[in-house]
């Protein structure tokens, strides 16, 4: 860039522009971001500190012997050029600045780095040539891809500091009825994150270590263990891990349980299968027993329901997420308060159904559309059910539980439709991108599609304010909906501790202490015989 007369050079050539008085004058602020000092600078004034706005800091070219640790309070630094001074330690602080993309040492007399180096996970270039360092450390730092091996390998060298979190609080929210028989049992619903997600480029913050899943896997069992529900709902199972750790293991537990992988393990290898995710649902088998286990795909229902839309075959249908339900019947010692007094309540149904609805935001009409599509297997479902336990005309008496990563917000149309029972049909999330056609297949009418299931979600946003917790995104994507006409919510279990991770500057998860990205929900539930009542049907006219 050339220089005029508003244009200025630094010492290493970089280009500032300085106002001038008329735009002074006229009110402009300069909203400057970035700071250069030059001349053989000594030391560094506290009042530095206090530039918290500063995007990029340039101290190189001066004659510095030391950083203060203050410098982690510049935490909106992208940019930190200390080149060509005579430091000969960084202080651990460096390590706070998570936003940092270039970090200039080079021509300093650095022996040895600080381990904390490790967690900037945003630096692509660091610079360290001409610096006195370890053979090891230059080693690593000149292979391939050098900057990235020599971040991770601090990471994974530095001592975890942060205590184990506390223990969650379990929310009690009523007590038992017990003047009557009635069903009490405990549901948890948990992503577990797999492992071929669970990568150093998707989660930079984590020791590679700590992404292990031979590492990881203890935390989930070990989680699962101790929170001993009598009902559990998995995603991100992959299939390797149901049939050689989790079901094994939770056998020993007293569980049964049933599981499938994603859509696209049909077209592979079996070599290549036992890699593919899915969902699993398992059942305390002293309490509940499998009369019937249900698949569903929604590529292959948005394949059936593809005429007269584009978007349904190229948006929906490429996605294989699927839905995963489990027909479970009541045994005797589920029940409290002695036995239902009609003998055919015993057996209570209950369709147990956990999904995995797709992930990117983008794709918001995707989202809507397989939970409809959910919606609508369920009553079909539900139909089977009370024919399969020979309850005709009773679907109502099967009891429904809805678990799973819906991969939506509070406010997002997948949660209006499941808790308020109906969506408009021109909801923003479809994005008028034409399902009209395909969707009146479905039943419902031109203006809204409903359910009749009555159902309420157990977490509010004032009890849990994420379920997903990651550097880039923290929020609730994670459900458990219940029948709200049969089934009351006696407690819940509550979050992590926000102070917990504001103290050890934990910036998402997983986290050594802290196996997946998304915490475990679970609520009790008391559960009343069925005893006939509005139809539990599914999308419906209005």
């Amino acid at each position: 860039m050339s220089r005029n007369k508003d244009k200025h050079e630094g010492a290493s050539g970089r280009t500032y522009h300085i106002m001038s008085e008329a735009e002074r004058a006229s009110g402009r602020r300069g909203g400057w971001t970035t700071l250069e000092v030059t001349g053989g600078v000594r030391a560094l004034a506290p009042q530095l500190f206090q530039l918290t706005h500063l995007t990029a800091l340039y101290l190189n070219d001066n004659s510095l012997q030391r950083i203060p640790p203050d410098i982690n309070q510049l935490a909106n630094l992208h940019t930190l050029d200390i080149s060509n001074n005579k430091l000969r330690s960084l202080p651990a602080e460096l390590g706070d600045l998570i936003q940092l993309r270039e970090l200039h040492l080079h021509n300093n007399y650095l022996r040895v780095l600080p381990y904390e180096l490790g967690k900037l996970f945003h630096l692509q270039l660091l610079g360290l040539q001409g610096n006195p360092l370890s053979k090891e450390m230059l080693s690593i730092y000149n292979d391939n891809n050098g900057t990235a091996k020599l971040l991770t390998y601090m990471l994974d060298n530095l001592q975890v500091s942060a205590t184990l979190p506390p223990q969650r609080p379990w929310i009690p929210l009523t007590r038992p009825n017990r003047t009557r028989p009635t069903c009490i049992f405990t549901v948890m619903c948990y992503n577990v994150l797999c492992d071929k997600y669970a990568t150093r480029q998707m989660y930079g913050y984590c020791p590679s270590w700590a992404l292990e899943w031979d590492y990881r896997k203890k935390g989930i069992l070990d989680e699962i263990r101790h929170y001993s529900a009598d009902i559990i709902s998995l995603q991100e199972v992959e299939t390797d891990q149901f049939y050689n750790f989790f079901l094994p293991e939770l056998k020993q537990d007293g569980y049964d349980g049933i599981f499938s992988p994603k859509s696209r393990a049909k077209t592979m290898s079996e070599s290549e299968r036992k890699y593919v995710d899915g969902c699993a649902i398992f059942f305390r088998s002293a309490k509940f027993a499998l009369v019937k286990e249900h698949l569903i795909e929604f590529n292959q229902l948005a394949m059936a329901n593809s005429e007269g839309s584009d978007n349904m075959l190229n948006r929906v249908m490429p996605k294989d997420n699927i839905g995963l339900a489990a027909l479970i019947k009541t045994k005797e010692a589920a029940w409290e308060n002695g036995l239902p007094t009609d003998s055919s309540m015993l057996g209570q149904p209950i369709l147990v159904c956990t999904a995995h609805i797709h992930w990117d935001p983008e794709f918001c009409d995707v989202k809507l559309i397989q939970t409809m599509m959910l919606s609508n297997e369920l009553r079909s479902i539900l139909d089977d059910s009370a024919r399969t336990l020979r309850l005709a005309g009773q679907r109502d008496n099967v009891q429904l539980l809805l678990c799973g990563d819906f991969n939506s917000l509070p406010d997002s149309g997948v949660v209006e439709f499941l808790s308020a029972g109906r969506v408009s049909a021109e909801h923003r999330d479809f994005k008028e991108l034409g399902y009209a056609a395909s969707l009146r297949r479905m039943p419902g009418s031109e203006h809204e599609f409903t359910h009749n299931f009555k159902l309420a979600s157990a977490y509010s946003e004032d009890i849990m304010p994420y379920t997903n917790y990651t550097f880039d995104f923290k929020g609730i994507i994670d459900y458990i909906f219940y029948s709200k006409q049969s089934m009351t919510p006696l407690g819940l279990l509550g979050p992590l501790s926000q102070d917990w991770f504001r103290e050890h500057k934990v910036v998402g998860c997983p986290h050594p202490h802290v196996p997946s990205d998304h915490f475990p929900l679970l609520v009790e539930l008391e559960m009343s015989p069925a005893a006939g009542g509005s139809s539990n049907g599914l999308i419906g006219r209005r």
